[in-house]
């Protein structure tokens, strides 16, 4: 099934739109009125046939044609009215007659500004309970002629339509209705804007005659522009570009919710648009010959979804291509845990993790638990940083020598105290500290590979959903079966294959993304050392064969407890040592493989 991802711009093309349009990600309109009948647009059903007779003493201004009628023209109609005024008086100072309906012909009279009700020429009232509203030839007409072609002007004239040079439009706001909470469906139908996106849209592919806007934030550079003090030929186009795009992230928000709608509990559409917002450009990708840019999922299913997209940077340097990738992953791995937890990641990898009823205690043993990767590393925490938890952070040593001062590229939590913040911020003026929400559950998950993606459910299973079957003669301890559950929870995190040698609910080694699961084991037991002895050890796939895959090297080395995927014929050899042993082995039935 095709899977039609739009991104928003390329870097190049968002520097462009920085030094050109400060084209500001699109705001979502803010009115949370009750489902309109938007008397804006309303005339604007019927004939504008005497809008060119009607219309003010027009500017001929560098920038743009002549209309038919040798007057400027502009055609505003808003939801969002912020900036109304302010671009109301200024195309007024330039001499264009305003054309306007409802709502924002009533907030533009009040800022003094003359306008021309559409409903005064058209004698035409609007239909259906206002869904008919634009669509007629007398906007339409005036919008998409093109000056250059004389059999377009003499259709004009004949019919007495008169062009607009400018189309200054935003959209009914869907995206914050069904956002805001309970809406009902027939809400949710009224709040879809027809006539809105097909001006916009008319506009755009008329942009060699018609300014087309839809963002405030665009307003100055409007003016400008129509003073003739910007020499700019990619104005049209850029604002044609972005009034396109905007309808299409306005449509993939309704198409998002129609779905959901019609097919709940099917989470797989035969096709759907993904809309990314740009948040920032990146110094460079993964590597320094890579340009890269970080963008915002915008989808209704992600609105107060948490995660690190949306953190808040209190301070240190912009976040770089992998410092992203390392903070969602040890944010991930630190919020699935309920008791006071500290995550440290290396390379998206937790190098270290520990939970303890003191945070404090909790941040020392996970930074012990391989300090070596955890200086540079990221270091997360599920809960709020404190004075004395910031002070911990900013002045621990290395246990490698006592001596130096750990070394963090973020710090990321839950949240912190005023005075908490303000010592971790002298730390360092590079580091990065993150405050950011738990990310939500049932998400889909997109992986991108050449010429297309993948989609899938995201990983939500705790230890706490999952049955841990004892297959061995001996069965565990209370205790034990915790330090599986908990080693378990954390290979849930590792790459694969992934293995986990946990204690008291503290990560003493792991091995990590090697295509051979032994070499994963023995990193692991390298890491874990004298510590490894009555441990629990959890495996993020299936140990076959004990000669193979180092169930007996395992069991040599003390271990108390094997946690593994299972269920097949197969595990009996594994059984077999285990009993062997006396080590408990118990199935998950669940594999978490991470690559």
């Amino acid at each position: 099934m095709p899977l039609h991802l739009h991104l928003l711009s390329s870097p190049a093309t968002a520097a462009k739109l920085a030094a050109g349009l400060r084209a500001a990600p699109l705001r979502r309109c803010h009115s949370l009125a009750p489902a309109p009948r938007h008397t804006d647009r309303v005339a604007l059903a019927s004939s504008l046939s005497a809008v060119a007779r009607s219309a003010g003493p027009a500017v001929a201004a560098a920038q743009t044609k002549p209309s038919v009628s040798g007057k400027k023209q502009v055609l505003i109609s808003l939801s969002d009215k912020t900036d109304l005024a302010y671009l109301g008086n200024g195309l007024q100072g330039l001499g264009y007659s305003i054309v306007s309906t409802g709502g924002t012909a009533s907030s533009l009279e009040a800022a003094g500004v003359s306008v021309t009700k559409v409903e005064e020429i058209t004698h035409f009232p609007e239909m259906l309970d206002g869904r008919v509203k634009t669509l007629h030839p007398s906007i339409h007409g005036g919008i998409l002629a093109r000056r250059d072609q004389e059999h377009h002007l003499k259709a004009l004239k004949d019919h007495g339509i008169g062009t607009f040079d400018v189309v200054v439009v935003n959209l009914y706001p869907f995206y914050d209705k069904v956002t805001s909470g309970n809406i009902s469906f027939e809400d949710g139908i009224e709040n879809i804007d027809i006539g809105g996106p097909t001006m916009i849209r008319a506009a755009a592919k008329n942009h060699k005659d018609v300014l087309i806007v839809v963002d405030h934030n665009d307003y100055p550079a409007l003016l400008e522009y129509l003073k003739g003090k910007r020499d700019d030929q990619q104005f049209p186009r850029m604002l044609a570009w972005k009034a396109m795009q905007h309808v299409a992230s306005y449509d993939s928000a309704v198409s998002e919710w129609l779905w959901k709608q019609s097919n709940k509990g099917e989470m797989f559409p035969p096709s759907f648009t993904v809309p990314l917002e740009l948040k920032s450009t990146l110094r460079y990708g993964e590597n320094p010959h890579q340009s890269a840019a970080f963008y915002a999922d915008k989808s209704l299913s992600l609105v107060g979804a948490g995660g690190i997209a949306t953190a808040i940077q209190h301070h240190g340097k912009e976040m770089s291509y992998n410092n992203y990738l390392d903070a969602d992953a040890a944010w991930n791995c630190v919020s699935e845990f309920d008791s006071p937890t500290c995550v440290v990641v290396k390379h998206t990898n937790p190098c270290g993790v520990a939970s303890r009823k003191d945070i404090l205690e909790a941040y020392r043993l996970a930074v012990r638990g391989d300090a070596v990767s955890a200086f540079g590393g990221i270091v997360a925490f599920n809960t709020t940083i404190d004075e004395d938890l910031a002070k911990e952070i900013r002045e621990f040593r290395s246990p490698t020598d006592g001596e130096t001062r750990m070394f963090y590229e973020i710090v990321v939590a839950p949240g912190y105290t005023e005075k908490g913040l303000e010592v971790l911020r002298g730390k360092s003026k590079a580091l990065r500290i993150l405050e950011a929400k738990r990310s939500g559950k049932g998400m889909l998950s997109l992986r991108q590979v050449s010429g297309g993606w993948l989609a899938q459910e995201s990983d939500d299973l705790t230890p706490e959903e999952i049955t841990f079957t004892t297959k061995s003669e001996r069965s565990p301890q209370e205790n034990e079966l915790a330090d599986a559950k908990f080693a378990w929870l954390c290979a849930k995190h590792v790459k694969s294959n992934a293995i986990v040698i946990a204690k008291n609910n503290c990560m003493l080694g792991m091995g990590s993304g090697q295509p051979n699961r032994r070499e994963s084991v023995r990193i692991a037991f390298r890491k874990a050392g004298e510590e490894a002895k009555g441990a629990a050890l959890a495996s993020d796939a299936f140990f076959p064969f004990a000669w193979n895959d180092a169930v007996e090297e395992a069991c040599q080395n003390g271990i108390g407890i094997i946690a593994q995927p299972g269920g097949s014929k197969k595990d009996e050899d594994a059984v077999a040592c285990c009993n062997k042993y006396g080590v408990s082995l118990v199935l998950t039935g669940v594999r978490h493989f991470k690559h």
